[in-house]
């Protein structure tokens, strides 16, 4: 959503990159077909953003979940349980990170990645754990909007 707003509202540009040259191969030898610019494509940023949100639900599951689901367990069963779900997150984050890092430069991506933890943590404060949400989880938010803000004012890196 708030990538999305970033977009739209022009603080987040996507810039125009060349499509490489094609070599048709014919009986008369390769010839190149001309450069033509076009937008960068929208889905790779998008799936580098999906890849964040599942891999912060395993997170935060990771992290958190035990706190609900088995507090009566042994330490080191939750560990290695725990540890068991992270393997989930980082086979999804890794590759949201080498994705994204084509896209982004690395204090954008933190940001991304911070706005969505965020966003995956108060949806599991409030559904799972079934606390209220408090007015500090909007003041947070916020202060992620200015990062964003701040992180994207210049656009996206070359491409």
């Amino acid at each position: 959503g708030i990538i999305f707003c970033l977009i739209s509202r022009g603080l987040l540009s996507i810039p125009p990159r060349v499509e490489r040259v094609r070599r048709r191969k014919n009986a008369g030898g390769g010839r190149a077909i001309g450069r033509k610019p076009w937008p960068r494509s929208p889905f790779p940023v998008f799936k580098t953003v999906v890849l964040l949100f599942f891999s912060n639900l395993f997170m935060t599951f990771a992290w958190y979940g035990h706190l609900k689901y088995m507090n009566g367990r042994p330490l080191l069963v939750v560990i290695l349980l725990s540890w068991g779900i992270a393997l989930f997150e980082y086979t999804l984050q890794v590759p949201a990170n080498r994705i994204g890092f084509h896209h982004y430069n690395l204090g954008q991506l933190k940001v991304i990645q911070e706005i969505i933890t965020m966003t995956v943590f108060a949806g599991f404060v409030f559904l799972i754990m079934k606390q209220p949400l408090k007015w500090d989880y909007l003041w947070a938010g916020l202060c992620l909007v200015g990062a964003a803000y701040f992180m994207f004012r210049g656009g996206l890196p070359p491409a």
